[in-house]
């Protein structure tokens, strides 16, 4: 059956809350974006005179398409080049959703997703629609054909194996530029000895280009290796500028609510590095330079017309 203007303009109210979903229970915007539109054409299909409460329709066929595409994902990442990393978002993205309560922020941090990946989908499925969007265990029970009493339990251990993984620093943004700021002083002074002394001493840091962008797969552990490690990266070379098409502009900005490095050429990002803080120092230093995975930093960056002044160029 057609849409008529009210269904459309129903479904495009829905829409900011179901990619929000979408994004924290998939880890990629544009991944996002296509189970948002798979949704609408469900949406399209259906009867919708007959749907007693759309937004709960919507949830739940979002939800269950996005289960899918984890489980495939599985099997996909299998074969991925190199680290999978989530996708980053910049600052002032709404696809990060509600930012009103800790676990809401929580739930969209960088190194959280990453330990999202640890979780089964359906665990994956009750923490983000209960800690992100405070939906009753009632109505997660209805989402995914489970009972009231599993959805708790899957929370219970979902909740478990995310606080596994190291505690964040909830930090404001001038704090967090502030961070990025002492980073990149270290990292651009050419020795490791200032870097040491920002990282935890089982620091660990990771890539993620795709097999499109050179990345070790393998992570650096340890502050010292870290410390050396990203002497180098910033160490400005013909050959770098060279691969990626010019000498990149380093800003300091927020992605997924925490600090990062963002690398710009003529307008282009062409990578996000996102600080994992506690309140012992920079625990984890993840880069993503996938270019698949920048497209939409890049329209973003684009869109609201940041630039400026660089901290660094390289």
């Amino acid at each position: 059956m057609g849409l008529i203007v009210s269904d459309v303009d129903r479904f495009e109210a829905a829409r900011p809350r179901l990619e929000a979903i979408g994004y924290r229970l998939l880890g990629s915007a544009s991944e996002a974006e296509d189970a948002v539109q798979e949704t609408f054409l469900r949406w399209q299909a259906a009867d919708v005179a007959r749907i007693e409460v759309p937004e709960a329709w919507l949830t739940k066929v979002l939800t269950n398409y996005c289960l899918n595409q984890l489980t495939s994902a599985r099997a996909r990442r299998e074969t991925y080049v190199g680290r999978w990393l989530p996708e980053p978002l910049l600052a002032g993205d709404p696809m990060l959703g509600p930012a009103d309560t800790a676990e809401q922020r929580e739930s969209v941090s960088y190194a959280v997703l990453v330990l999202l990946e640890r979780l089964s989908p359906n665990e994956r499925a009750v923490y983000v629609l209960r800690e992100a969007f405070d939906y009753p265990h009632r109505e997660i029970a209805e989402i995914l054909d489970i009972t009231e009493a599993s959805s708790q339990q899957i929370l219970h251990r979902a909740k478990k194996h995310v606080a596994a993984g190291k505690t964040r620093t909830e930090i404001d943004e001038a704090t967090a530029r502030r961070i990025v700021e002492e980073f990149l002083a270290a990292a651009t002074s050419g020795r490791t000895e200032p870097l040491v002394r920002l990282l935890t001493q089982d620091a660990v840091s990771v890539g993620d280009g795709g097999g499109k962008v050179p990345a070790r797969a393998k992570a650096f552990e340890g502050a010292l290796a870290v410390a050396t490690f990203l002497r180098g990266l910033f160490k400005p070379s013909e050959a770098k500028r060279a691969y990626v098409g010019g000498a990149p502009d380093i800003y300091a900005t927020t992605a997924n609510g925490g600090p990062a490095v963002v690398a710009v050429v003529d307008g282009r990002v062409v990578g996000i590095t996102c600080l994992e803080v506690t309140a012992e120092g920079i625990t984890a230093v993840r880069s993503q330079v996938n270019p698949d995975k920048l497209v939409r930093a890049t329209e973003r960056w684009a869109a609201e017309g940041r630039g400026g002044s660089p901290l660094y160029t390289l």
